[in-house]
């Protein structure tokens, strides 16, 4: 990163974008398991494997972000 590029407040911007993307994947995939799991009876089965989905998700967009950042676009 250039020294040039370097804003307390595009830090900032990138910190929230960070939260909002892992926080909101994980907790989307949790909401959605936990509803296939009341409609189709299988208690904590696709809560499980909606957090896990969620979290890769999450952990996939906050790399690409991580990645625009540093790259200067």
């Amino acid at each position: 990163m250039r020294r040039n590029n370097r804003h307390p407040f595009r830090a900032m911007a990138l910190m929230s974008a960070i939260l909002t993307q892992l926080a909101g994947c994980t907790l989307f995939g949790i909401f959605c398991g936990n509803w296939l799991d009341k409609r189709l009876g299988f208690e904590p089965l696709f809560l499980v494997v909606g957090l896990l989905i969620g979290l890769a998700a999450g952990v996939f967009a906050v790399q690409r972000t991580v990645r625009q950042y540093f790259s200067g676009d």
